[in-house]
């Protein structure tokens, strides 16, 4: 039975992660910080797993820890998860989401070298990386050129993973691109449209503000993604990997999608206002990836369409409206 540790266990991808985790029998190790409002919830849901209390600023600690549990499977989900946070706290951003992977990188390396046993690493890396790439769609060539402090901090990691690589640690970074679920908190923009919608469509009245309407991005369903980071862990050889569907659609089409499976119809854009406070210092204008080479070697291919995915986000917040109602 696989030992696995996951940092940031209660987030979006660290909870479907678990869950297949513990579907295959795992025992599933998971990180939580002493102030994660949300660790009891998860620990009432899925009392077989095994919570640990630490800090990601804490290295010590924090290689203590996985020298504890000494891992089969390390999967580094944790860290600062908003750009727009990123720009307000750009330190704290590197220490959490770029100096503690190398720290959890080096943790796993002393635990294979001291056991003999081969210790797979996935550092759960990001799109934000590559910035205002030159060319469309990025695959795993695309120039790492970040322009937030966010994708700064995941470029780091991203390096350490190849540097750790290099030492003989099977680290695979696998290269994110956006991808959603119904667990996505509502500081996100795809949660935020798709809990509005529900409200809105609900109540027949109410206003969406939005950013940047023109952006694209590249968004997929997580549980899929989180399926390609095992694949990555488990393959033969541990490699960089790009994620993604290799489809784009703009904030405002995902707000239509969202508004129309809420019952408002041709009338949407009446619901939606765009105010300059949302836009974000520097934003990529489009971001799309070339999963070739995981459908390749990995055998992965996404499973849920946009609107799909956009659909069963509105139909659980709508849910939720009933619920609380």
């Amino acid at each position: 039975m696989p030992r696995v540790f996951i940092t940031g266990i209660t987030g979006q991808d660290g909870g479907y992660l678990a869950e297949q985790m513990l579907a295959e029998g795992a025992e599933v190790h998971g990180l939580v910080h002493a102030e994660d409002g949300t660790a009891a919830a998860f620990r009432a849901a899925h009392p077989e797993v095994h919570l640990h209390h630490g800090d990601l600023a804490d290295a010590t600690g924090l290689r203590s820890l996985v020298n504890e549990i000494e891992p089969d499977e390390l999967f580094n989900f944790a860290g600062i998860s908003s750009v727009a946070y990123s720009w307000e706290h750009p330190i704290v951003t590197a220490e959490l989401s770029g100096v503690a992977a190398a720290v959890l990188f080096q943790a796993a390396l002393q635990v294979q070298d001291r056991t003999g046993r081969r210790v797979a690493c996935v550092q759960a890396s990001s799109s934000e990386i590559f910035g205002n790439a030159p060319s469309w769609p990025q695959n795993e060539g695309t120039p790492v050129d970040p322009v937030s402090p966010y994708g700064a901090a995941k470029a780091y990691a991203h390096h350490m993973a190849g540097v750790y690589r290099g030492k003989g640690l099977h680290v695979a970074s696998c290269i994110l691109f956006n991808h959603e679920s119904p667990r996505r908190p509502t500081t996100f923009v795809t949660r935020k449209i798709t809990a509005a919608a529900a409200r809105i469509g609900a109540e027949g009245t109410g206003i969406l503000r939005l950013g940047n309407l023109d952006a694209r991005r590249d968004w997929g369903w997580a549980p899929d993604y989180v399926d390609a980071m095992v694949r990555a862990a488990r393959h033969s050889t541990a490699d960089d990997f790009v994620i993604a569907t290799g489809q784009t659609h703009t904030v405002a089409e995902f707000a239509e999608a969202a508004l129309r499976r809420a019952g408002v119809g041709d009338s949407w854009r009446d619901h939606v206002e765009v105010d300059p406070e949302l836009f974000r210092p520097i934003d990529t204008a489009t971001m799309v990836g070339d999963a070739a080479k995981a459908r390749r070697e990995l055998g992965w291919a996404p499973t849920v369409p946009f609107d799909e995915l956009v659909g069963r986000m509105v139909d659980h917040d709508v849910e939720l409206l009933r619920a609380s109602a």
